[in-house]
């Protein structure tokens, strides 16, 4: 089975707002409500390209109900821990520039985190997938990701890891099957300003180094980078659209990238439905449709990079 665990969701309120004015009344020109949070994305994406999957973390209050109602009527199987207090509300607000202010979301304490982790330990089976996404929730550190890690690790399960830096760092011992930070966040664990395609190469392998086996960088508009456990290296392009939501297009790549991988185990394939799926959520109100992701396959170029 695959799982994705989310932390610490999100109700994404995008508000469209021409000409916002700080310190002054802006009227919306229309609102969507977006469930989210990455693991929560990547759930969605999984289950539009026909992978079954149980969407696991931690929810409260109101926003946390319309989140898991979002996912049931996307077909995905919850299994959630109720918290105290509300999930949080993220606003994006769209305008000459994207704005966002991201809400510190519920505490989870000790015992509701064991909570999720039991379960784990009376599910999780060898070549099962767990996908852990986005950053920690009030109460929770990078000791909550280790300790996740090693169990997929005991367990020989694949343990797909995209969250911020000292809990990927913390991770990378536990041999996690892939990683994906994007180029801000690789420029961020190694403090260096990356400004070629070379040194993106020469940090992903050093990601390699450190335990991560596979390991996939998104670049925005310069496309992504792929460092396979094979040693390959692969690139892929983006192609022309209009930018409308860059939430989400990260973790849609990542899904897309493994929803592929999952059957094929070719990773030039795998790497062509993940940026075509990650660009069809950047050209997207919320996560990307299947038909979307399909549109834009023949539009993406893999190139594998000698090094």
């Amino acid at each position: 089975m695959i799982y994705t665990i989310t932390f610490n969701p999100a109700v994404d309120l995008v508000i469209q707002v021409p000409n916002c004015q700080l310190g002054a009344l802006n009227r919306s020109k229309g609102e969507e409500y977006v469930a989210g949070g990455k693991g929560i994305n990547i759930s969605v994406v999984l289950k539009r390209l026909g992978v079954d999957n149980i969407s696991t973390g931690f929810l409260g209050g109101f926003t946390g109900k319309f989140i898991e109602e979002f996912l049931e009527k996307e077909g995905v199987i919850t299994h959630f821990i109720s918290v105290d207090g509300t999930t949080r509300i993220n606003v994006k607000v769209k305008g000459e520039v994207e704005t966002e202010i991201n809400a510190a979301g519920a505490t989870v304490d000790t015992k509701k985190f064991q909570q999720l982790v039991r379960y784990l330990e009376d599910h999780l089976q060898e070549e099962d997938i767990v996908f852990l996404a986005g950053n920690a929730a009030p109460g929770l550190d990078e000791t909550s990701y280790v300790e996740i890690a090693k169990l997929c690790h005991a367990r020989g399960v694949k343990l797909v890891l995209d969250t911020t830096k000292t809990s990927l760092l913390a991770c990378l011992p536990y041999q996690p099957f892939m990683i994906k930070p994007n180029q801000h966040e690789l420029e961020e664990l190694f403090g260096v300003n990356i400004k070629t395609q070379d040194e993106i190469i020469h940090y992903a392998f050093q990601l390699q180094k450190k335990g991560a086996c596979n390991v996939l960088v998104s670049c925005g508009s310069e496309g992504a980078f792929l460092v396979s456990e094979t040693g390959e290296v692969f690139a892929s392009n983006v192609p022309t659209g209009k930018l409308i939501n860059s939430v989400g297009a990260g973790d849609s790549m990542l899904a897309a990238f493994m929803a592929k991988f999952i059957k094929t185990s070719d990773y030039k394939e795998s790497l062509k439905q993940g940026a075509a799926a990650g660009s069809a959520t950047a050209f997207s109100i919320g996560i990307a449709t299947k038909t979307i992701i399909n549109t834009l396959l023949s539009k993406i170029e893999i190139r594998k990079i000698q090094h």
